[in-house]
């Protein structure tokens, strides 16, 4: 059985720093694991996606902002974010399951298993 766990959300001003934990279980050491976020009325948007060898990828909005990587004897997946701006406020999810996001866009078909999410709000 999959579990992913988050952590980690809270609220801080514009340029503040947060970062995000997912304990997983379950999971297979094949898999891409990647943080996605969804703002209130707007669509699910993948942030940042690992390889099980640590090869990334992030969207354009993050990058130079957010590093993800994974500690894989802990099983735990990590967001680090710096620079925060109210945009970024969103509920952030971790996710399990393939690695497609390498060769085009972040799709949640594409992840089988999700956590149930930590909100991250930036208030300017």
């Amino acid at each position: 059985q999959v579990q992913l766990v988050e952590s980690g959300g809270g609220s801080v001003q514009a340029g503040g720093s947060l970062r995000l934990s997912c304990a997983s279980s379950g999971t297979h050491s094949t898999w891409c694991m990647a943080w996605f976020r969804q703002a209130p009325g707007k669509e699910r948007e993948g942030v940042a996606g690992i390889s099980s060898e640590g090869e990334t990828r992030y969207t354009a909005s993050v990058k130079g902002r957010f590093t993800i990587s994974q500690d894989n004897v802990n099983n735990t997946l990590y967001l680090e974010m710096n620079s925060l701006k109210p945009e970024d406020t969103a509920n952030y999810y971790c996710a399990a399951g393939g690695c497609a996001f390498f060769h085009g866009d972040f799709r949640t078909h594409d992840f089988g298993y999700w956590g149930q999410g930590t909100q991250v709000t930036v208030s300017s």
